[in-house]
This record gives structure tokens, sequence and C-alpha cells, in this order.
């Protein structure tokens, strides 16, 4: 039996206990019913994700996982493929908004090299997890093998064993990879049968004549590929390093009873192919936001799931549910510290 197979036999349901405790804990307490909307909610679901009816998300992990694309090789970015190891450095040093972020929430950032194409070795504070240098070009070759999915999902599940080590009772993903947005379009109609114009957008801030190409790029992709394979196959074919690693960390967040506060498009897409290996993993997921990036909302529609924020990011590197998590912190706080109508002596019906 694979470790994938192994990490698959783990993932359970959510609980439906802690799920009833904490909704009845909620009609309790002095407020009128459901008044506190969403964030009743998302408490429910904590409390069923963790199996715990007083649940707790503190602290976060944020695990930013980073890779090459070669279909940057297209002229698919506005930005050359030398940013990506330039950016892990930026992460490496503090100085990325998802350092700001992670910093605010009091979270444990790790940065992982999956496979930038310039490798990270030597930079301080990265954890090198490398499965090859970059991806090949999905418009005229297969992304990866298969063998290259099974370690790229291994290293997401290795990350997500050392952030429980560290005590994270909750999981941010992020990336950084040019061209990932790319891949992640190609994935997402691959998955839902949308043309490439539906799903395709802007990534680093590309005009309109390089994503007319962006588009084209994708159609010769998805041409190539076989979309009806089984998942890991379409993976192989059309996806990144980072994106099947952070679907490695869905799968093992889930095994584990964390949360997956979900990120902006890449991140959401990576999520879908979790849900594809095994549906259970739907009901671990939190939609951290809705990005500006034209596939993110057909994404957040095949999972069926409803972003807590929408604030215009197209940012990635896990920002956007960085900015979300203070969300969680609040319903977790709501349903284990308020007074219950009998603590507080208060008529819990009006007159």
């Amino acid at each position: 039996m694979s470790h994938l197979d192994t990490m698959l036999e783990r993932i359970q349901p959510t609980c439906a206990d802690s799920r009833a405790a904490a909704l009845s804990r909620l009609d309790q307490l002095t407020k009128p019913r459901g008044s506190l909307g969403r964030l009743e909610e998302l408490a429910v679901e904590l409390a069923a994700i963790t199996a715990q009816p007083l649940p707790r998300v503190d602290p976060p992990a944020v695990v930013v996982f980073a890779a090459d694309h070669g279909v940057a090789a297209e002229g698919v970015s506005a930005y050359p493929q030398e940013v990506s190891a330039q950016m892990v450095a930026n992460f490496a040093a503090g100085g990325a908004a998802i350092n700001v972020l992670a910093r605010q929430i009091g979270a444990h950032l790790e940065v992982v090299d999956v496979g930038v194409a310039t490798s990270c070795k030597g930079i301080d504070g990265v954890v090198i997890d490398r499965v090859r240098d970059g991806t090949g070009n999905i418009a005229v070759e297969d992304a990866m093998s298969d063998e290259e999915v099974q370690a790229a999902l291994a290293v997401g599940m290795r990350a997500v064993e050392r952030a429980r080590r560290r005590g994270c009772r909750s999981l941010i993903l992020g990336e950084m990879g040019i061209a990932n947005t790319s891949s992640s379009s190609a994935l997402l109609a691959a998955w839902t049968g949308l043309r490439p114009q539906q799903v395709v957008g802007r990534g680093t801030g590309i005009d309109d004549q390089r994503l007319a190409h962006k588009c084209h790029v994708i159609e010769r992709a998805l041409a190539r590929a076989d979309v009806d394979a089984d998942p890991l196959r379409v993976m192989a074919q059309l996806g990144g390093l980072e994106i099947t690693a952070m679907t490695g960390a869905c799968l093992a967040a889930a095994a584990a009873r964390l949360p997956v506060v979900m990120d902006g498009f890449i991140a959401t897409v990576a999520a879908l192919a979790a849900t594809r290996l095994c549906p259970t993993v739907k009901d671990y997921l939190i939609a951290g936001h809705r990005s500006d990036e034209a596939g993110h909302g057909h994404a957040l529609a095949a999972l069926d799931v409803e972003p807590l924020l929408s604030l215009g990011l197209r940012l990635g590197e896990g920002s956007g549910a960085a900015l979300a998590f203070p969300l969680l912190h609040s319903a977790c706080a709501v349903l284990a510290e308020m007074a219950t109508f009998a603590d507080a002596g208060v008529a819990d019906e009006p007159s």
C-alpha cells in the first residue's frame, strides 16, 4: 500500500457529535439565535472538523510551497522565472506580504522549496524538499511523471506533520511559482469542462495580448492531455510541484482533523485536486477569500463553498487566507467565552 493510500484511509468524516454540541451551545448563548450569522456557521464547522465541541485553531501554520513551471517558456507571465527563487529569499528574510500577515496572526511560517528551477539551497530558513528542477512545459509535454506526483504529494504531507509537531492547530497554504496560474487554469478546465477563456486570468498582471496568448497555450495543453484520466494522471500532465504539494497537505490536514484555510486561485485548485482524490476532504476546507483571478470563482463553485472575504486580492502566498484567519479565532472565542442565558441569569425567550 502506498503512502497516499494509507493517508486516504485515515481521512474520516467530520464529527457529528461535536457539531451538534456546538450548535446546542450557540443556541444557549446570550444573543438571538443565529444572530451572529456566518460566524456561528464557522464555529460549528470548526467543532466538526476538530472533533472538539469547543474548538481551538491557534496557533496556525502557514506553509508556502515554491516551485517553477516549464510553461513559463511560453511567455505566459509578466515576470521571468528567476523571480521564484528571488521571492523565496524574500520570504526567508521576512519581507513579503505573507510574512507581515503571518506575524500579525501569530502563525508559524515555513517556506518549502519543492522544485524551484534555481535551487534555494543555502538560503537560511528554507526547507529543501525538492522533487525536480521545475516542471515540464505542459503545452508540449507532461509536467511530471506519476512517481514525481507521488513525491510532491509526500512533500506536502511531511510539511503538515512538521506543523503538527510544533503544536499548530490549523493550516494556511500558500505558493510561489512563476506561471502557476497557467497550470491551475489547465487543471480547473480539465476537471470542470470550462473553456480556457472562462478560467484563465491575468496572473501577475499581463495585458490583453498576452492574456489571449495564455489562453491559447492552455488550449494546447488541454488538447495534448487526457482530461478524463484519473486525478493523479491529470495532475502529472497539467499540474505543478507546489500545487501537488498543497494537495498532499490538504489530505494530511484532513487526516489529522486540522482545518485548512484556502487562499486564492492556485490553492483552491490544489484543494479541488484533494477532493478528487478523497471527496471527504471538502468538509475540512474553509474558503478564506475570493480573489480577483478569473478562475477563482469557478474553482470555489466546483467545491461548492462560500468565501469568508472578498477584498480584490490576487497575490497568493497565503495572504488572503491569513487575512481571513482572525474570523476563525473569533468564531472559537465566541463559542467558548460568551455566557449562556443560564450563566447570565437572562431569560432565553422573549416575554
